[in-house]
This record gives C-alpha cells, structure tokens and sequence, in this order.
C-alpha cells in the first residue's frame, strides 16, 4: 500500500468537507510576490502530488503539495487533514534556489 496515495486521498476527502486556512497560511499566500488564491490551493489539492509527508508533526499528521496554479505556476501547500475539515498550514510559491527544477525535491545544501 503506497503511504503518499493513503495521504493525498484523506487530505482530498477532508478537503471536501471544510477547508480552514490558519493565520501562517493567510499571510503567506497574501503577500504581494505570491498573491495566491483560495481557488489555486483548491487545485493544487485536488491535482497535486505529495512530495513530502509529515506523519509525526507536532500539529497532526501533514504534507507538502506541490502541483500546479494560475497560469501553471508551481505552487506548494503544507496542509494537515482533521476529522471535519482540511487545515491549510501554509502555501508559497517554490524557490528555484532551493528545490530542484520539478520543485518536487530540496536542493543539497
């Protein structure tokens, strides 16, 4: 049984019943060099992959999203799914200096 498959269906499934963004992620995706929308953190949810999985974090099980928004951009969303709802951690737009050209793996430091 893939771990990554078991993740993104529960976080779909939670993201189908309420979707709460948390302060990190409201300021986060409001920045002006980001400027991502509600619909673009639906659509990497709902066409993304997993990249990283968080099993142990502090605020509940977790994961880094990465697929694609407005215009194709690559967009990353950490997100934790609850019982009711889909918390929205954070979302950014992945630096070029710090992952790989599919922005799927961080570079080596």
């Amino acid at each position: 049984m893939d771990a990554q498959k078991d993740i993104i269906q529960v976080v779909r499934d939670a993201c189908g019943k309420k979707v709460l963004f948390l302060p990190h992620a409201i300021r986060q995706m409001s920045r002006v060099d980001r400027m991502i929308t509600t619909p673009e953190v639906h659509m990497v949810i709902d066409n993304g992959v997993v990249i990283e999985d968080y099993p142990e974090d502090v605020r509940g099980h977790s994961c880094l999203v990465l697929g694609c928004g407005e215009d194709n951009r690559p967009v990353h969303v950490v997100c934790s799914p609850k019982e009711d709802y889909l918390a929205i951690i954070t979302a950014y737009l992945p630096d070029g200096e710090q992952w790989e050209d599919n922005y799927k793996k961080r570079k080596k430091i």
